[in-house]
């Protein structure tokens, strides 16, 4: 915490440093202090805003945790064949191509924002999960195997404690993209949310305001990461290191 608070200093240094020395306009690069004037200066709507996007990502990230899908993939060979390249895919497909496609079909409401926060968030739960359930330690696969236990229970028993922090490394990671799904959605369609505010600042060259909305994204997003990064800690320490 406090490296990452010195950390957050000196970059304010080094802005404000710049800002001063290259003498560029607010229009352009707006210093710290301005921007903080126009965190309390609009801070009714950046509330408003924030609160909205967070809900997003809240949303998004519940509905992308792919832990059950992981499962099952590892259940049912088969199933885990056939969708691993449909998951390979849908990473490869920019989310921005995607969003808007999501808003044509789904309105200008939360529910493509939502979506897209979901989609960010499920290849890396679902990938690393089932990665920690496919290299299960061999020996005790292999004790359990002797001693002609079922699948199901070295599934349970087994493979899905072993793989927990992977799971969690998942998470952690998806705490991360949350957040940048759920402003991606807001740029492409929407009226509401810390993303369209950003947008429509930026389009009257409110730039302060655009750098004030920033900052709220990140503070949500450290935030955010930090409490997924605990709670998994605090739930999975006694299954290996996360």
């Amino acid at each position: 915490m406090r490296r990452l608070f010195l950390c957050g200093a000196i970059l304010l240094g080094l802005w404000q440093m710049l800002v001063l020395a290259a003498g560029l306009p607010p229009y352009l690069l707006p210093g710290p202090g301005r921007v903080a004037e126009a965190l309390i200066l609009h801070h009714q709507l950046l509330g408003a805003a924030a609160l909205r996007t967070l809900t997003e990502i809240l949303a998004g990230f519940a509905l992308g945790a792919g832990a059950i899908l992981a499962i099952a993939m590892t259940a049912f060979p088969a199933l885990g064949r056939n969708l691993r390249p449909v998951l390979l895919v849908t990473q490869v497909i920019p989310i921005f191509a995607l969003a808007p496609i999501l808003t044509l079909w789904l309105g200008y409401g939360m529910a493509p924002k939502i979506v897209v926060a979901a989609l960010i968030c499920f290849f890396p739960v679902a990938s690393a999960f089932s990665d920690g359930l496919e290299r299960s330690s061999s020996a005790c696969l292999e004790l359990a195997r002797t001693l002609e236990a079922k699948e199901w229970r070295i599934l349970l028993h087994i493979r899905i404690p072993m793989a927990l922090p992977m799971l969690g490394s998942g998470l952690k990671l998806a705490a991360v993209y949350a957040p940048v799904g759920a402003v991606i959605g807001e740029w492409v369609g929407g009226s509401e949310g810390l993303g369209a505010v950003m947008i429509h600042a930026n389009g009257r060259m409110k730039i302060d305001l655009t750098f004030a909305a920033l900052a709220m994204v990140s503070l949500i997003a450290l935030t955010f990461h930090m409490i997924i990064g605990q709670l998994v800690h605090r739930a999975f320490r006694h299954f290996g290191p996360i």
